[in-house]
């Protein structure tokens, strides 16, 4: 891009960030700004790990947590808000969004391939139910246990090989070396391996003939990502789960970011099952896994791309997936997040739902309106939380206020509904 036309663009977006900037600096110099949790529910690690007691210290530190708004505060963003949802896009545009929904996202993955988002690390430390508490202990336990195997049967495993999407060991004795066993393992043809996909494929096939087969059947413990998009949670949990009674299975309506995921070298295909699904088109479109056979879903910054009449019938759906005791897992984008109030005026849909400039659509939600749903979908509310955060840029000396909604929803045992 030349200069110029990249000078033309930051002064267009300098208006637009000195008003969030003020924004944000009329908060922090409201002198009774306190720092407490929004919900009575005390959220795990790392919420809570970082607070702000001083404003004069706020350029110290990347991120502050549990940052509460004064009512003053919460009026300066709804008038910010208001006004940039004053002008609304006609009919014809918003029904042009919604029908072309699916080519916009994958229009997103193709231009930003998996390098938009950032893995999603903290996913373990404030959704612990993501793992049952058994694979905590079980790396030490593995090691322990491939280290005896070794020593007692005499046999070397070799380095695994992705083929087909399914990981395989391949195992030598040892009365060869190591090095005559990599030399035998590097001699391998391009046409044995593809043989060996050949069987393991139509072991496959077999199998789902058989009546009632679905792809992780023998697992005991089944997560369910919704809205996987190039995979930055996927790849986390994958690595993360050492317990061989774990499956995962992720989904996108994107059909562009499926093959992202399942093209990326830490896919295991006998661990984890990806494929395209539309949330909003239940009537032509199935899960490859049985009502009541999940244990957990994730559902994260997902729904708010979902034009909201269609919301309650999405959550209701994804109810039925889960088991007894089941639970699902939803973060997602707060009122008066940063990127609202960052909005053009011409870009609001209508009420708290925008169109992106990419033409990717977003929400953001209320507590209130994050309870009805689940609620009346039949789970039971776990935890339900407003997380505000205060997001530094030390450099520009910028203080942005995040805000997000971070919930847990379970699905009652037949004991709590009788």
């Amino acid at each position: 891009m030349p200069c110029g036309s990249r000078h033309l663009i930051n002064m267009k977006r300098r208006p637009q960030t000195a008003l969030v900037h003020m924004v944000s600096m009329t908060f922090l110099r409201k002198p009774d700004l306190q720092c407490r949790f929004q919900t009575t529910r005390q959220p795990t690690a790392p919420l809570g790990s970082r607070i702000l007691s001083d404003p004069s210290r706020v350029f110290e530190h990347n991120m502050w947590d549990h940052i509460q708004w004064t009512p003053e505060q919460e009026d300066l963003a709804r008038q910010k808000a208001e006004e940039n949802s004053s002008v609304k896009l006609s009919m014809e545009e918003q029904v042009r969004f919604d029908k072309d929904a699916n080519r916009y996202w994958d229009e997103f993955y193709k231009v930003h391939q998996n390098n938009f988002f950032k893995d999603r690390r903290w996913l373990f430390l404030e959704f612990p139910e993501l793992l049952p508490q058994r694979t905590h202990k079980c790396n030490e336990i593995d090691l322990e246990s491939k280290s005896t195997s070794i020593l007692c049967s005499h046999v070397s495993l070799q380095p695994e090989k992705k083929l087909g999407g399914i990981i395989r060991t391949h195992a030598t004795t040892t009365f060869e070396t190591p090095q005559k066993a990599d030399s035998v393992e590097r001699t391998r043809t391009n046409e044995g391996m593809k043989l060996d996909d050949e069987k393991q494929d139509q072991k496959w096939t077999g199998r789902q003939k058989d009546q009632g087969y679905f792809p992780g059947i023998d697992f005991t413990f089944k997560i369910f990502e919704v809205g996987c998009g190039a995979g930055n949670s996927v790849f986390p949990i994958l690595n993360k789960i050492c317990d061989p009674n774990i499956f995962l299975y992720c989904c996108d309506f994107s059909a562009c970011a499926v093959d992202l995921v399942m093209s990326h070298p830490l896919y295991n295909a006998s661990k984890c099952y990806a494929f395209v699904h539309d949330l909003c088109d239940e009537a032509s479109s199935t899960y490859p896994f049985p009502d009541g056979s999940i244990d957990v879903i994730l559902l994260v910054f997902v729904l708010s791309s979902i034009h909201p009449e269609r919301m309650q019938m999405v959550i209701n759906r994804l109810s039925k997936l889960l088991k007894p005791g089941g639970m699902i897992l939803f973060r997602d984008y707060g009122r008066y997040d940063m990127s609202q109030l960052r909005f053009k005026k011409g870009r609001c849909l209508f009420g708290n739902f925008y169109v992106r400039g990419d033409g990717t659509r977003v929400y953001f939600f209320t507590k209130e309106e994050i309870a009805h749903i689940f609620i009346s979908a039949g789970l039971k509310e776990v935890q339900n939380l407003m997380d505000r955060r205060l997001q530094v840029n030390r450099k520009k000396k910028i203080a942005m206020h995040r805000v997000w909604v971070q919930c847990k929803y379970q699905k009652p045992f037949t004991t709590d509904l009788n």
